[in-house]
């Protein structure tokens, strides 16, 4: 192998190296959290829900806002109760906590699901100003791509075989194109050495 060669062979695994050591473990997120109940009026406020619904802890946030003409209580309380829809465990309620955000009254509350299926989800308000319900359903889903996960992490080393499928191939068509052309150490009939 030439100097240049081991060179940037060195440089190539200083920086894997690197790369593996420096890296953040990545979460499992497949997108972004989307709304199951949008601009509701639930007792004193107007309410959006929105989830990420993963198996294992899923993620509800809860955006408030004033009714026209009126204003959020000061008080207000969530808590978010979730329960299978084929009743095969007993609803659970979790509690919320509010949550900053620019300009906006917003709460989030981390839910336990345990299987893929549909479930129950019911928002609790709490306040000075009156309590009340509100309920939605969503499908809770295994994190990640589910049924593509094994394509998806899989690329990274086909496009590996194909790189080196395709050198293999080159490099057997040069050996192939010296030798039909009679270059390199062949000896040609009739000549000497």
């Amino acid at each position: 192998m030439s100097v240049g060669r081991k060179s940037k062979l060195r440089r190539a695994l200083l920086a894997t190296a690197l790369l593996l050591t420096f890296s953040l473990p990545a979460s499992a997120h497949n997108g972004p959290p989307f709304p199951i109940i949008t601009d509701q009026r639930v007792g004193p406020v107007v309410i959006s829900l929105w989830t990420h619904p993963d198996l294992g802890t899923g993620t509800f946030w809860i955006l408030v806002d004033a009714p026209p003409g009126g204003t959020i209580p000061s008080d207000l309380k969530f808590r978010v109760a979730v329960q299978p829809v084929s009743k095969r465990l007993p609803e659970v309620v979790y509690k919320s906590w509010p949550e900053k955000a620019r300009g906006q009254v917003q709460f989030k509350s981390e839910v336990e699901f345990d299987q893929d299926e549909m479930w129950q989800v019911r928002l609790i308000l709490e306040s000075g100003a009156g309590n009340a319900e509100a309920t939605a359903q969503v499908e809770a889903t295994p994190p990640g791509f589910g049924r593509w996960d094994l394509l998806f992490y899989a690329l990274p080393f086909i496009g590996v075989g194909f790189l080196w499928f395709r050198a293999i191939a080159r490099r057997l068509g040069y050996r192939k194109r010296v030798e039909v052309k009679g270059g390199g150490d062949a000896i040609q009939p009739g000549t000497e050495r």
